[in-house]
């Protein structure tokens, strides 16, 4: 095979990078936190005015009937004046017409604007979480952000629709009614005030006693979904190890609990509710018997009395609304408080607000002295080595040792506590964020595949720049071709989730060729050839070494992929105890050595000195 350089490896990336072209990552934009609902209301203010609009006009053709339907008790059954019977019928037509068109012009508006806005919610919301560093997402549980994307983000949207539109219609049609009520009869009025009093007090009392409960619902639904989530993604493993009655236990006593608190909440609803449906229904009745005993005084005519009842009857519906209002209003308010604290959590990485671009990535990489702590856990200490352009470091040590916490330091995913990380001889801090990490390529240890074609997964690195030759000849280098070429779809083959159906040395070679195919200037090897057998290794290995100009870190556990690096660094709790080429590091016969004998076995001194010399 004719050896790939470097010329190879970056071809398609003479194109400049634009700012279209480059992903926005956290520092580089202002900060924008839309944690507040008044945000987003504010970008549809025009949107709401229109629907205020037509809940005004709808409301008001509300508050004419009644006026109407008392006209044709007084002036046509009264009256006798059966002239003005058709017009009054027709106006009774219109009304209801108009009150159904400008109805559902009302109701489509603030659907529209609570979509929108729920849209746009749970947009900046996953754009904050994918900004936030790689620490957060080291404690941060799968299932609790899903819950929080998509459960908590539907109860908040709710609020600015269909919570928002019930809340002010159910304030509008108060005001109005009693006002109306109040034209007819001042003293009987205070009938239905007393009832909207003792109805309002009960919704505040509902809402605070819901509070607490929705926020245990919706931490508890978080739960629930980062065990459905975690059993799920791990079904192999619960079977292999006979868990599923364990499992299906613990699963159970989470739905138990969840469960136990929408029976709380029901329990609490169940209390208040027949405040608001009693109220409902004894406040016509009352309005109806003394306001008949008015008529019989002579302090109102049938017709008043007629249009009075109708107003009393749609002061019942305002006060059934208000249990549901408060219900989900509850809800929202405990759902927006979970987003806010994800919200108050910010990246832990300082970008410079102008940043350097290097005109082309020669990939020199230098630690300084680095060291990197989370806490009072110290991870690295004191870490330096130089990776010249086109060289290779090999770095190997026990699991655990921060093998690939270089690699994660290399990537920017955090910053060192201590030292500094050099690239072509500039700070990284210093560095295009973006730059940074498109000028590396990494097998990673724990391989990651999309639910996609095989095709989409190995052009990742660079999708709208690779030509299927492109991603033919990175496969063929991570000797991936021959497996390929045998599926029914070849490379249109769709892959399951996390690349399940695929064995773990053929998700790790597809994971290479993804390296391989993005053409970086540095290709870093996390112990990408751990499932594969010797032989696929070996050819693997012959392949990449015939690649030049191309900087490469191996982070491995066998000594087979790192014994031709210009250097190896043996780590030993965070530090470097070892440094060398594979022959010097034999020579000093410390930990290297023992590794290599538990590898291979122990050699005697003439297979010594022919591995040393080889």
């Amino acid at each position: 095979m004719k050896p790939f350089t470097r010329d190879f490896l970056c071809n398609g990336i003479s194109k400049p990078f634009t700012n279209e072209d480059r992903t926005v990552f956290p520092g580089e934009r202002e900060e924008k936190v839309l944690n507040t609902l008044q945000s987003y209301v504010k970008k549809h203010a025009l949107s709401y005015t229109m629907a205020t609009v037509f809940m005004l006009i709808a409301i008001a053709l509300d508050m004419m009937f009644p006026k109407v339907s008392g006209k044709i008790v007084n002036e046509v059954l009264i009256g006798r004046d059966f002239k003005i019977f058709p017009y009054l019928l027709a106006a009774i037509v219109l009304i209801g017409v108009g009150r159904s068109v400008f109805g559902y012009f009302k109701e489509f508006t603030f659907d529209k604007n609570c979509i929108t806005i729920g849209t746009e919610m749970r947009k900046d919301l996953f754009d904050h979480i994918q900004s936030l560093s790689l620490d957060y997402f080291d404690d941060a549980n799968t299932g609790e952000l899903m819950a929080r994307v998509k459960d908590d983000i539907d109860r908040i949207y709710q609020l600015v629709g269909m919570v928002a539109m019930r809340g002010m219609e159910v304030t509008l049609n108060a005001v109005l009614i009693l006002f109306f009520m109040f034209r007819i009869n001042v003293w009987l009025t205070f009938l239905p005030m007393l009832f909207m009093v003792i109805c309002g007090a009960t919704a505040i009392i509902m809402e605070k006693k819901l509070d607490q409960v929705y926020e245990d619902i919706s931490e508890e639904n978080a739960a629930m979904t980062v065990v459905a989530e975690e059993n799920l993604a791990g079904v192999r493993t619960v079977k292999a190890f006979a868990r599923e009655d364990y499992e299906i236990e613990k699963f159970r006593k989470h739905n138990q609990r969840y469960h136990d608190l929408n029976m709380k909440e029901a329990m609490a609803l169940i209390h208040f509710y027949p405040v608001f449906q009693l109220a409902g229904t004894l406040l016509p009745v009352a309005c109806a018997v003394l306001g008949g005993i008015a008529v019989i005084n002579g302090h109102m005519d049938l017709g008043d009395l007629t249009a009075y009842i109708i107003y009393s009857r749609n002061c019942t519906w305002p006060m059934e609304e208000l249990g549901w209002i408060t219900n989900e209003f509850s809800s929202a308010i405990a759902s927006l408080k979970k987003i806010k604290k994800i919200y108050n959590v910010h990246s832990t990485l300082v970008l410079d607000p102008e940043p350097e671009k290097l005109p082309d990535v020669q990939g020199d990489v230098e630690f300084e002295h680095v060291s990197l702590s989370f806490g009072k856990k110290e991870v690295l200490s004191d870490i330096s080595f130089h990776l010249r352009p086109g060289k290779t470091l090999g770095i190997m040590g026990q699991t655990g040792s921060g093998k690939s916490t270089i690699v994660n330091l290399l990537q920017r995913f955090y910053d060192p506590t201590n030292g500094e990380i050099l690239l072509d001889g500039h700070k990284i801090t210093k560095l295009d964020l973006n730059q940074v990490r498109e000028a590396t390529a990494v097998v990673m240890q724990d391989v990651f595949l999309f639910s996609d074609t095989i095709e989409e997964n190995i052009r990742m690195g660079r999708r709208d720049e690779l030509t299927e030759e492109d991603i033919k000849k990175a496969a063929d280098m991570a000797q991936a071709s021959e497996f390929i070429e045998k599926l029914d779809e070849k490379y249109e083959t769709v892959i399951g989730e996390r690349g399940v159906g695929l064995s773990g040395g053929q998700k790790q070679r597809i994971s290479i060729a993804r390296a391989v195919s993005k053409h970086a200037p540095i290709l870093v090897l996390d112990d990408s050839t751990s499932a594969l057998d010797m032989e696929t290794e070996s050819e693997i290995q012959k392949t990449l070494d015939g690649i030049t100009g191309v900087s490469r870190i191996i982070v491995a556990h066998r000594i087979s992929a790192v014994r031709n690096a210009d250097e190896i660094l043996y780590l030993q709790n965070g530090r470097v105890a070892e440094r060398g080429t594979h022959e010097e590091l034999l020579r000093k016969k410390g930990l290297y050595y023992a590794t290599y004998i538990a590898q291979y076995g122990a050699p005697d001194e003439t297979e010594l000195e022919m591995e040393v010399s080889a």
